[in-house]
C-alpha cells in the first residue's frame, strides 16, 4: 500500500474568538484574542494521524483566496500528500471559533470550497483511496461523495473508518461499510433516531432514550447500531472518555486527566490518531486507548492541528 491513511473531507481555517463566556442570544460581549489557525474536520485528522507517522493524503479541495495558504499550512508541515488537492474559484472553508475561559467552545462551519468536493473529485482520486490502508471519513463535505468515498475504499480492499460528524443521515448501506463507525454522544442518539425511524421496529435491543451519559449507556447505544448491521462502533464521550464493540467484544475507556485550554479539534485528534494506529495494525480497544491520550494532548494547547502531538512527544 501506499499510504497507511488516506482523508477524504474538509478542509477549513479556523478563526478562533477568546471569551470570557459564552455570549447570550442577542448579547455583545468584547473578545479577549482572534487568531487563524488551519482547521476543518478531515485536514485536522490527516495532521493528526501524519504527525504520528502515518503516511497520510488528503483529498479535498481549497479556495483561491490568501486563506488556502493557512488552510494547507499544517497539513505541508507534516508531510500530508496533497496531491488530490483541488483548488477551485471561491473562498476556502471558514470556521468561526468561539473559545470560552473553560475550554469549551462554539463553532459555525461555512463550507466554501469544501462544497466542492463531489463524487466526482473522489472518483478521480480512486487510485490514491485504493492505495491505503485505511480510507478516513467524515460528514463536513457534501454527502454523496462520503458515500462513494466509501465504496471505491470497500471496492479496493481498504478499510472504512467514519466519523459521523456533523450528525447526518448517510445510507444505512454506509454506515454498514464503516469499520469503525465513530460518533460522540450526541451523533450516536440521533443516528439511532433516525434509523429507527426510517425502518419502524427495531432489530436493536432497547436502550435508554436520549443522549448517552455514561459508559453504559454508550454500550448500550453502540450494541443497537451493532444490529443495524454496522461492523464496529466507537462512542466518544468527551471527559468521560471512550466505549467501543466489534468482533473482539466490547471495551470502555476513561479520559486522561489533564488542565484543559482548548477542546476545539480534540475529537479529531481521537480520529486522526485512531485511523493511524488501527494502519499500524493495532486491535480496536488498543487504537483507541492510543487516541484517548492523543486527544488528551490536545486540549492542553490553543487550536486544533497545532495542538496535536509528533510521533515522539509523551502523551498524558
Amino acid at each position: 500500500m501506499r499510504w497507511d491513511v488516506v482523508v477524504v473531507g474538509s478542509t477549513n481555517v479556523d478563526l478562533v474568538l477568546t471569551v470570557a463566556r459564552h455570549p447570550r442570544p442577542g448579547e455583545t460581549l468584547i473578545g479577549g484574542s482572534g487568531e487563524l489557525f488551519a482547521g476543518g474536520k478531515g485536514a485536522n485528522q490527516a495532521v493528526a494521524a501524519a504527525r504520528l507517522g502515518a503516511r497520510t493524503a488528503m483529498v479535498g479541495a481549497v479556495g483561491g483566496d490568501p486563506n488556502a495558504a493557512v488552510a494547507l499550512s499544517e497539513l505541508t508541515a507534516a508531510d500530508v500528500d496533497l496531491e488530490a488537492m483541488a483548488r477551485v474559484p471561491g473562498p476556502t472553508g471558514l470556521a468561526v471559533v468561539t473559545l470560552a475561559d473553560d475550554g469549551e467552545n462554539t463553532i459555525v462551519v461555512v463550507p466554501g470550497a469544501n462544497a466542492a468536493v463531489t463524487p466526482a473529485v473522489v472518483e478521480a482520486a480512486r487510485a490514491v483511496v485504493g492505495g491505503a490502508r485505511i480510507c478516513l471519513l467524515q460528514a463536513e463535505i457534501p454527502l454523496e461523495a462520503v458515500t462513494r468515498a466509501a465504496a471505491i475504499a470497500a471496492a479496493e480492499d481498504v478499510r472504512v473508518v467514519l466519523n459521523l460528524a456533523p450528525a447526518c443521515q448517510l445510507p444505512i448501506a454506509t454506515l454498514r461499510l464503516a469499520d469503525p463507525l465513530v460518533v460522540n454522544e450526541h451523533e450516536v442518539a440521533l443516528l439511532l433516531g433516525w434509523l429507527r425511524a426510517e425502518d419502524g421496529p427495531s432489530p436493536a435491543p432497547a436502550v435508554t432514550g436520549g443522549t448517552p451519559a455514561t459508559h453504559a449507556e454508550a454500550l448500550a447505544a453502540a450494541r443497537a447500531l451493532r444490529a443495524y448491521g454496522v461492523r464496529s462502533v466507537v462512542v466518544t464521550l468527551g471527559r468521560l472518555g471512550a466505549v467501543g464493540i466489534g468482533a473482539d467484544g466490547e471495551w470502555s475507556l476513561p479520559a486522561r486527566t489533564v488542565p484543559v485550554r482548548d477542546t476545539t479539534g480534540a475529537g479529531d485528534a481521537f480520529v486522526g490518531a485512531l485511523a493511524a494506529a488501527l494502519a499500524a495494525g493495532h486491535p480496536l480497544a488498543d487504537a483507541a486507548a492510543t487516541a484517548t491520550g492523543v486527544a488528551a494532548f490536545s486540549v492542553q494547547r490553543l487550536g486544533a492541528q497545532a495542538s496535536y502531538p509528533w510521533k515522539d512527544d509523551p502523551l498524558p
